[in-house]
Protein backbone atom coordinates (compact mmCIF):
# COMPACT_ATOMS: atom_id res chain seq x y z
CA UNK A 1 0.00 0.00 0.00
CA UNK A 2 0.78 3.65 -0.84
CA UNK A 3 2.56 5.23 2.68
CA UNK A 4 2.38 8.40 1.00
CA UNK A 5 -1.14 7.98 0.03
CA UNK A 6 -2.11 7.32 3.14
CA UNK A 7 -0.36 10.43 4.83
CA UNK A 8 -2.08 12.71 2.01
CA UNK A 9 -5.53 11.06 3.33
CA UNK A 10 -4.89 12.43 7.01
CA UNK A 11 -3.74 15.61 5.39
CA UNK A 12 -6.82 15.60 3.83
CA UNK A 13 -8.47 14.87 7.08
CA UNK A 14 -7.00 17.29 9.18
CA UNK A 15 -6.91 20.31 7.39
CA UNK A 16 -10.41 19.54 5.26
CA UNK A 17 -9.37 20.87 1.76
CA UNK A 18 -7.60 19.51 -0.95
CA UNK A 19 -5.95 22.85 -1.05
CA UNK A 20 -4.48 23.09 2.46
CA UNK A 21 -3.80 19.79 2.70
CA UNK A 22 -1.18 20.32 -0.69
CA UNK A 23 0.25 22.78 0.73
CA UNK A 24 0.67 21.12 4.13
CA UNK A 25 2.49 18.46 1.91
CA UNK A 26 4.51 20.45 -0.03
CA UNK A 27 2.49 19.03 -3.13
CA UNK A 28 0.73 20.91 -6.14
CA UNK A 29 -3.39 20.05 -5.71
CA UNK A 30 -3.18 17.74 -8.88
CA UNK A 31 -0.13 15.52 -7.61
CA UNK A 32 -2.17 15.37 -4.45
CA UNK A 33 -5.31 14.03 -6.69
CA UNK A 34 -3.38 11.78 -7.82
CA UNK A 35 -1.81 10.48 -4.97
CA UNK A 36 -5.53 10.14 -3.69
CA UNK A 37 -7.14 8.56 -6.73
CA UNK A 38 -4.15 5.85 -6.90
CA UNK A 39 -5.08 4.79 -3.27
CA UNK A 40 -8.67 4.24 -3.98
CA UNK A 41 -7.39 2.34 -7.03
CA UNK A 42 -5.53 0.27 -4.76
CA UNK A 43 -8.49 -0.39 -2.24
CA UNK A 44 -11.34 -0.41 -4.75
CA UNK A 45 -13.17 1.96 -2.91
CA UNK A 46 -13.91 5.57 -3.10
CA UNK A 47 -12.28 7.35 0.27
CA UNK A 48 -13.30 11.29 0.13
CA UNK A 49 -16.55 12.75 -0.83
CA UNK A 50 -15.60 16.47 -2.52
CA UNK A 51 -18.33 19.16 -2.14
CA UNK A 52 -18.45 22.38 -1.56
CA UNK A 53 -17.35 23.12 1.91
CA UNK A 54 -14.11 20.29 1.32
CA UNK A 55 -13.58 16.63 1.54
CA UNK A 56 -15.41 14.21 3.70
CA UNK A 57 -14.73 11.07 4.54
CA UNK A 58 -16.40 7.99 2.69
CA UNK A 59 -17.78 4.85 4.74
CA UNK A 60 -14.56 3.56 3.31
CA UNK A 61 -12.79 5.88 4.18
CA UNK A 62 -13.78 6.39 7.94
CA UNK A 63 -13.25 2.68 8.13
CA UNK A 64 -9.97 3.22 6.81
CA UNK A 65 -8.72 6.00 8.83
CA UNK A 66 -7.83 4.22 11.97
CA UNK A 67 -5.37 1.38 10.39
CA UNK A 68 -4.11 4.39 8.34
CA UNK A 69 -2.81 5.98 11.56
CA UNK A 70 -1.67 3.12 13.03
CA UNK A 71 0.43 1.83 10.04
CA UNK A 72 2.07 4.85 9.73
CA UNK A 73 2.75 5.18 13.48
CA UNK A 74 4.38 1.61 13.27
CA UNK A 75 6.70 2.76 10.14
CA UNK A 76 7.67 5.94 12.56
CA UNK A 77 8.46 3.62 15.69
CA UNK A 78 10.73 1.39 13.22
CA UNK A 79 12.23 4.82 12.21
CA UNK A 80 13.21 5.27 15.75
CA UNK A 81 14.23 1.52 16.33
CA UNK A 82 16.56 1.84 13.05
CA UNK A 83 17.86 5.39 13.90
CA UNK A 84 18.77 4.60 17.66
CA UNK A 85 20.93 1.26 16.35
CA UNK A 86 22.63 3.50 14.15
CA UNK A 87 23.20 6.19 16.27
CA UNK A 88 25.07 3.75 18.76
CA UNK A 89 27.22 2.65 15.77
CA UNK A 90 28.30 6.53 15.13
CA UNK A 91 26.83 8.88 17.10
CA UNK A 92 28.40 11.45 20.28
CA UNK A 93 28.45 11.83 23.60
CA UNK A 94 29.91 15.31 25.19
CA UNK A 95 30.20 15.26 28.48
CA UNK A 96 31.62 18.07 31.20
CA UNK A 97 32.99 17.34 34.65
CA UNK A 98 35.32 18.65 37.08
CA UNK A 99 39.23 18.36 37.63
CA UNK A 100 38.47 14.99 39.74
CA UNK A 101 36.11 13.45 38.21
CA UNK A 102 38.01 13.73 34.80
CA UNK A 103 40.91 12.42 36.39
CA UNK A 104 39.81 9.90 38.90
CA UNK A 105 36.34 9.12 38.36
CA UNK A 106 35.55 8.90 34.80
CA UNK A 107 37.98 6.84 32.94
CA UNK A 108 37.13 3.41 33.89
CA UNK A 109 33.22 4.13 33.23
CA UNK A 110 34.22 5.65 29.47
CA UNK A 111 36.53 3.04 28.85
CA UNK A 112 34.02 0.25 29.45
CA UNK A 113 31.46 2.24 26.84
CA UNK A 114 34.23 2.44 24.48
CA UNK A 115 34.42 -0.98 24.50
CA UNK A 116 30.78 -1.39 24.23
CA UNK A 117 30.39 1.41 21.61
CA UNK A 118 33.60 1.87 19.79
CA UNK A 119 31.97 3.85 16.88
CA UNK A 120 30.29 6.45 19.26
CA UNK A 121 32.62 9.76 19.55
CA UNK A 122 33.36 10.60 22.89
CA UNK A 123 34.10 14.43 23.84
CA UNK A 124 34.93 15.33 27.47
CA UNK A 125 35.61 18.87 28.63
CA UNK A 126 36.70 20.07 32.07
CA UNK A 127 34.98 22.34 33.61
CA UNK A 128 33.36 24.27 36.86
CA UNK A 129 29.68 23.33 38.19
CA UNK A 130 28.86 26.55 36.85
CA UNK A 131 30.16 25.95 33.35
CA UNK A 132 28.98 22.73 32.65
CA UNK A 133 25.09 23.75 33.92
CA UNK A 134 25.30 26.58 31.58
CA UNK A 135 26.87 24.26 28.65
CA UNK A 136 23.76 21.99 29.61
CA UNK A 137 21.44 24.60 29.06
CA UNK A 138 22.60 25.63 25.91
CA UNK A 139 22.72 22.50 24.93
CA UNK A 140 26.52 22.07 23.98
CA UNK A 141 27.23 19.41 26.36
CA UNK A 142 24.58 16.16 26.82
CA UNK A 143 25.55 14.81 30.31
CA UNK A 144 27.50 16.38 33.04
CA UNK A 145 28.59 15.36 36.61
CA UNK A 146 28.38 18.54 39.30
CA UNK A 147 27.70 18.51 43.01
CA UNK A 148 24.39 20.40 42.13
CA UNK A 149 21.67 18.33 40.68
CA UNK A 150 19.34 20.67 39.59
CA UNK A 151 15.76 19.85 37.78
CA UNK A 152 16.94 16.76 35.95
CA UNK A 153 19.69 15.83 38.43
CA UNK A 154 20.62 12.17 39.10
CA UNK A 155 22.47 11.03 41.97
CA UNK A 156 26.02 9.33 40.46
CA UNK A 157 27.60 8.43 43.63
CA UNK A 158 28.85 9.80 46.85
CA UNK A 159 32.51 11.53 47.03
CA UNK A 160 34.44 12.19 50.28
CA UNK A 161 36.52 14.86 50.29
CA UNK A 162 39.89 14.75 52.67
CA UNK A 163 42.72 16.82 54.04
CA UNK A 164 46.27 15.42 53.39
CA UNK A 165 49.61 16.95 53.50
CA UNK A 166 53.09 15.32 52.82
CA UNK A 167 54.81 12.96 55.83
CA UNK A 168 56.66 14.64 58.47
CA UNK A 169 54.89 18.02 57.60
CA UNK A 170 53.72 20.17 60.72
CA UNK A 171 50.24 20.62 59.31
CA UNK A 172 49.02 23.39 62.54
CA UNK A 173 49.31 26.76 60.27
CA UNK A 174 50.14 25.32 57.08
CA UNK A 175 48.83 27.07 54.38
CA UNK A 176 46.61 25.33 51.70
CA UNK A 177 46.75 24.44 47.92
CA UNK A 178 43.77 24.84 46.29
CA UNK A 179 41.98 25.03 43.14
CA UNK A 180 40.89 28.42 41.28
CA UNK A 181 37.48 29.81 42.37
CA UNK A 182 34.37 28.02 40.82
CA UNK A 183 35.51 25.02 41.60
CA UNK A 184 33.15 22.95 44.04
CA UNK A 185 36.38 21.64 46.32
CA UNK A 186 37.32 25.31 46.31
CA UNK A 187 33.85 26.35 47.48
CA UNK A 188 33.31 23.73 50.00
CA UNK A 189 37.50 24.61 51.20
CA UNK A 190 35.91 28.38 52.00
CA UNK A 191 32.87 27.26 53.61
CA UNK A 192 34.37 24.83 56.08
CA UNK A 193 37.61 26.89 56.53
CA UNK A 194 36.32 30.51 56.35
CA UNK A 195 39.83 32.58 56.46
CA UNK A 196 41.92 29.61 55.29
CA UNK A 197 45.74 30.64 54.22
CA UNK A 198 45.46 30.06 50.42
CA UNK A 199 48.81 29.75 48.70
CA UNK A 200 48.57 28.47 45.32
CA UNK A 201 45.28 28.09 43.27
CA UNK A 202 46.06 25.32 40.77
CA UNK A 203 43.53 23.86 37.86
CA UNK A 204 44.32 20.23 38.19
CA UNK A 205 44.12 17.79 40.87
CA UNK A 206 47.95 16.72 39.83
CA UNK A 207 49.05 19.63 40.37
CA UNK A 208 47.85 20.43 44.11
CA UNK A 209 49.36 16.83 44.90
CA UNK A 210 52.83 17.36 43.46
CA UNK A 211 53.06 20.59 45.43
CA UNK A 212 51.63 18.96 48.60
CA UNK A 213 53.96 15.96 48.25
CA UNK A 214 56.52 18.56 47.97
CA UNK A 215 55.69 20.09 51.53
CA UNK A 216 54.15 23.45 50.06
CA UNK A 217 50.90 22.95 52.11
CA UNK A 218 47.77 21.39 52.81
CA UNK A 219 45.12 20.05 50.56
CA UNK A 220 41.34 19.14 50.73
CA UNK A 221 41.34 16.66 47.40
CA UNK A 222 38.71 13.82 46.85
CA UNK A 223 39.63 10.61 48.57
CA UNK A 224 39.63 8.82 45.00
CA UNK A 225 42.24 10.90 43.85
CA UNK A 226 45.24 10.04 47.11
CA UNK A 227 44.05 6.80 47.38
CA UNK A 228 47.06 5.61 45.79
CA UNK A 229 49.61 7.94 47.35
CA UNK A 230 47.75 7.11 51.02
CA UNK A 231 48.61 3.57 50.63
CA UNK A 232 52.47 4.25 49.03
CA UNK A 233 52.88 6.94 52.02
CA UNK A 234 53.26 9.97 49.66
CA UNK A 235 50.85 11.77 51.80
CA UNK A 236 48.95 10.71 55.11
CA UNK A 237 45.06 12.21 55.57
CA UNK A 238 45.13 14.50 58.59
CA UNK A 239 43.07 14.47 61.44
CA UNK A 240 40.31 16.94 61.22
CA UNK A 241 37.29 17.80 62.76
CA UNK A 242 35.75 19.46 59.89
CA UNK A 243 36.59 16.56 57.80
CA UNK A 244 35.66 14.01 55.80
CA UNK A 245 33.26 16.06 53.95
CA UNK A 246 30.66 13.66 51.69
CA UNK A 247 29.98 15.48 48.59
CA UNK A 248 27.40 14.18 46.26
CA UNK A 249 27.68 13.91 42.60
CA UNK A 250 24.47 14.27 40.11
CA UNK A 251 24.59 13.52 36.48
CA UNK A 252 22.84 16.26 34.70
CA UNK A 253 20.75 16.50 31.18
CA UNK A 254 18.10 18.63 29.95
CA UNK A 255 16.09 15.04 30.41
CA UNK A 256 15.96 12.06 29.47
CA UNK A 257 13.70 12.61 26.27
CA UNK A 258 16.10 14.77 25.13
CA UNK A 259 19.20 12.46 25.15
CA UNK A 260 20.02 10.99 21.85
CA UNK A 261 21.01 7.36 21.97
CA UNK A 262 24.37 7.51 22.40
CA UNK A 263 24.05 9.94 25.42
CA UNK A 264 20.98 7.94 26.63
CA UNK A 265 23.03 4.39 26.67
CA UNK A 266 25.99 6.51 28.64
CA UNK A 267 23.74 7.88 31.21
CA UNK A 268 22.66 4.26 31.82
CA UNK A 269 26.00 2.70 32.24
CA UNK A 270 26.83 5.87 34.52
CA UNK A 271 23.90 5.17 36.76
CA UNK A 272 24.38 1.17 36.82
CA UNK A 273 27.38 1.66 39.19
CA UNK A 274 29.71 3.94 41.34
CA UNK A 275 32.43 4.51 39.80
CA UNK A 276 35.58 2.17 40.61
CA UNK A 277 38.60 3.60 41.61
CA UNK A 278 41.54 3.48 39.38
CA UNK A 279 43.64 1.62 42.11
CA UNK A 280 41.60 -1.33 42.14
CA UNK A 281 41.83 -1.66 38.61
CA UNK A 282 45.91 -1.55 38.94
CA UNK A 283 46.55 -2.09 42.51
CA UNK A 284 49.70 -0.82 43.64
CA UNK A 285 52.12 -3.85 44.55
CA UNK A 286 53.83 -1.76 47.41
CA UNK A 287 52.91 -2.23 50.93
CA UNK A 288 51.94 0.59 52.92
CA UNK A 289 54.82 2.05 54.36
CA UNK A 290 54.45 3.20 58.10
CA UNK A 291 53.88 7.17 57.18
CA UNK A 292 50.58 6.74 56.00
CA UNK A 293 48.78 6.40 58.95
CA UNK A 294 46.81 9.45 60.29
CA UNK A 295 47.88 12.20 61.53
CA UNK A 296 46.02 14.72 64.18
CA UNK A 297 46.00 18.25 63.39
CA UNK A 298 45.41 18.62 67.18
CA UNK A 299 49.17 17.88 67.53
CA UNK A 300 50.00 21.46 68.72
CA UNK A 301 46.77 23.08 70.19
CA UNK A 302 48.33 26.86 70.58
CA UNK A 303 48.94 26.86 66.77
CA UNK A 304 45.48 25.81 64.70
CA UNK A 305 45.22 24.91 61.12
CA UNK A 306 44.49 28.06 59.27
Amino acid sequence: MNLDGLRNLLLIVEHGTFTEAARHAHLSQPALTASMRRLEEQLGARLLARGRHGATLTAAGAALLPSARAALAAVEEGRRAVLEIEELARGEVRLGAGATACTYLLPPTLAAFRRAHPGVRLWLRELTTDEAREAIDAGSMDLAVVTDPGPHGELWFEDELVLVAAPGIDPAGAPFVTFRSGATTRALLEERFPGADIAMELGGVAAVKTHVRMGIGVALVSRHAVRTDLALGRLVELDDPRTPIRRPMHLVHRGRDRLAPAARALRELMLSAPPVPLDELAPPTAAPPQSSKRRSVAQKPARPLK
